[in-house]
Formats: structure tokens, C-alpha cells, sequence
């Protein structure tokens, strides 16, 4: 069983691989179904690392919204035809780099206490 810093790590790495083709731009991402695609994998991937981590830690971990970030997930994943690509891009724009922030600040806190992963 993958430890919760590990998970938070996935989490950051699909970050960072969402950044590497978001940074064409918004025109690029509407245009491109590669990008298209690329993107709403690694939001998922977002998702089901945020979902794996459990209630517990959710609930111990309350500044990050596991909920909208589970919620999004499941957007992408049963409703893949019906996805909102502008909801999307706006999510990469104005959620993830907020999400980002938390998210180290969190494996830094749990590096600094020692906890698993």
C-alpha cells in the first residue's frame, strides 16, 4: 500500500506534466487534442491519488479541498464526452497552481514530522 506522501507526490508530479503543455497557452489546449487529452489524464490522476488517500487524512488535512479535487475526477472520468473543456482550463489556471502550493506545503509538513513514504 502506497504511504500518503507518496500519493501526494503522484499528485505533484501530474502537476508538474499538466504545467509542461498548459504553458502553450489556453488556444493551444482548445486546439490540440493531444493536449486535450493529456491534460484531463493527469487531472484524473489528481483525483484518484487525492481519492486513495483516504477519509482519515481528508479530514486531518482540511485546507486542501479533497472533495472539489475527488469531484473533478469523476467529471473527467464518467462524463468524458460532456467535459467542459473552458471549466477545465480554467481549473488548470486559477485551482492548480493554488493546489500546487498546498500540496508541497503538506509533504513538507509531513517530511519535517518524519511521517511515512
Amino acid at each position: 500500500m502506497r504511504e500518503p506522501k507518496e500519493r501526494l507526490k503522484d499528485m505533484l508530479d501530474a502537476i508538474a506534466k499538466i504545467e509542461r503543455y498548459a504553458a502553450r497557452g489556453q488556444e493551444a489546449f482548445e486546439q490540440e487534442e493531444l493536449i486535450q487529452t493529456w491534460i484531463l489524464y493527469h487531472i484524473q490522476l489528481i483525483g484518484e491519488a487525492a481519492a486513495r488517500l483516504g477519509k482519515a487524512f481528508h479530514e486531518s488535512h482540511p485546507e486542501i479541498p479533497w472533495a472539489q479535487i475527488v469531484a473533478m475526477r469523476n467529471v473527467v472520468v464518467h462524463e468524458y464526452f460532456g467535459v467542459d473543456l473552458q471549466e477545465v482550463w480554467r481549473t488548470v489556471e486559477r485551482d492548480l497552481p493554488a493546489l500546487k502550493r498546498q500540496v508541497e506545503a503538506l509533504v513538507k509538513r509531513l517530511e519535517e514530522q518524519g511521517y511515512g513514504g
